[in-house]
């Protein structure tokens, strides 16, 4: 028999039975002091996970949350900058519009100060005008008279020589 030779393949009761009452023992052993720790912490880590997993789950919630929230946010601050936009758009233009009719109502004023002044400047010229004309009337009523005349000639000469004039061709030309 050369399998009967190898001790290892022999079947031998008594050690088979030591071998089993050993395994049995051992299995006892570990069942009591080893399995149930080992069992216990492989129920605490998968607690764990299981925890971290939900705390993920919720962390991942939260972040979908913030950011729908800061996407409005952003909605809302495009839409604010917007509105402020418009308002300082209104508002230049309103400042805009303002200034120009006071610029206008300005150029009105003197404008119209401008006229009153050519219509002073232009009766104060033809009053001097007329002063000229008197004062050469005489002078040459005195040349050709000869002599001096009084208040009463003067008069009547101013009168006359005035009447003659037409001043309305200097009044059209302002």
């Amino acid at each position: 028999m050369p399998f009967a030779a190898n001790p290892l393949i022999q079947v031998t009761p008594g050690l088979m039975i030591w071998t089993i009452v050993c395994f049995l023992i051992t299995l006892y052993v570990l069942k009591r002091f080893a399995f149930g720790p080992i069992q216990k912490a492989i129920d605490e880590r998968r607690e764990r996970i299981r925890q971290s997993i939900e705390e993920a789950e919720h962390a991942r919630e939260e972040a979908r949350t913030l950011l729908v929230e800061h996407q409005k946010l952003i909605g809302r601050a495009k839409t604010d900058a917007e509105e402020i936009l418009a308002e300082a758009r209104r508002i230049a233009e309103a400042n805009e519009r303002r200034m120009r009719e006071e610029l206008e109502t300005d150029r009105q004023r003197r404008l119209e100060e401008t006229r009153k002044q050519i219509e002073a400047e232009t009766r104060r010229a033809l009053e001097q005008i007329r002063l000229e004309v008197v004062d050469l009337s005489l002078l040459a009523a005195t040349k050709v008279t000869g002599k001096a005349l009084d208040d009463s000639d003067h008069r009547r000469l101013i009168d006359e020589a005035i009447a003659e004039l037409d001043f309305s061709v200097l009044e059209k030309n302002d």
